[in-house]
C-alpha cells in the first residue's frame, strides 16, 4: 500500500496536467500569443471524453487536435476542458478529461509532454480482435509470403503485432553533468 500512496510518477504526471490545464486557461483568457499553438493527444475511449459519432469511428481509440487560429469556446475546467473546433466546415463541441490526455505539444517554443493513459477494456478488446484477425489471415497465405519473411527465408515464428511504447519523463529531461 505504501508504494501506491507515494507514486511519484503519478504525483508528477498529475501535476504535469495542472500544467495543461493552466496553458489552456491563459489561452482561453488572453489567446495565443505569436507562433504558440498547442497539440492535443487524447484517447477517445475514456470516460467523460465527449465526441461525435462520426469522430468516434475515425479515431476510436486516440485523436490529436490542433488548438491554433481555428477554435472557439475554449473553456478549460478543473478535470476536463470543451472546445469547438470545425470538421469539414462543421463546427463540434468536444469535451475532454485532462485524465484522457497521452500528449500536449507547443512546437513553437519545443515544448512537449507525454503521459500514461490506460486504454479502455473496450479498446483492448478491439485491439486482440484484430491482431486475432491479422493472424489468422496470416495463415492463408502460402509459405514465404507471411509477413516478416522474405522469399526462401522463413523467420520460424510468426509477426507480432506492432504495440505502442510508453516513454518516460525522465527521457525528456535534462542530465546534470
Amino acid at each position: 500500500m505504501a508504494g501506491k500512496l507515494l507514486d511519484y510518477n503519478l504525483l508528477v504526471e498529475n501535476a504535469l496536467r495542472g500544467a495543461v490545464r493552466e496553458a489552456l486557461k491563459r489561452a482561453a483568457e488572453f489567446g495565443l500569443p505569436g507562433n504558440h499553438h498547442f497539440y492535443v493527444t487524447f484517447r477517445t475511449d475514456q470516460p467523460g471524453v465527449e465526441i461525435p459519432p462520426y469522430l468516434h469511428e475515425r479515431y476510436p481509440d486516440e485523436m490529436t487536435i490542433v488548438l491554433q487560429h481555428q477554435f472557439w469556446g475554449l473553456e478549460p475546467g478543473e478535470d476536463k476542458f470543451q472546445v469547438t473546433l470545425s470538421f469539414n466546415k462543421v463546427p463540434e463541441r468536444l469535451v475532454v478529461p485532462y485524465a484522457a490526455l497521452t500528449a500536449f505539444a507547443d512546437p513553437s517554443v519545443q515544448f512537449g509532454l507525454q503521459f500514461r493513459v490506460q486504454p479502455s477494456a473496450e479498446s483492448l478488446a478491439r485491439g486482440a480482435a484484430l491482431a486475432e484477425a491479422a493472424l489468422a489471415s496470416d495463415t492463408d497465405k502460402p509459405a514465404g509470403d507471411k509477413a516478416g519473411e522474405q522469399a526462401g527465408e522463413p523467420s520460424g515464428e510468426p509477426a507480432k503485432p506492432a504495440t505502442g511504447e510508453v516513454v518516460a519523463l525522465d527521457a525528456f529531461r535534462k542530465k546534470k553533468t
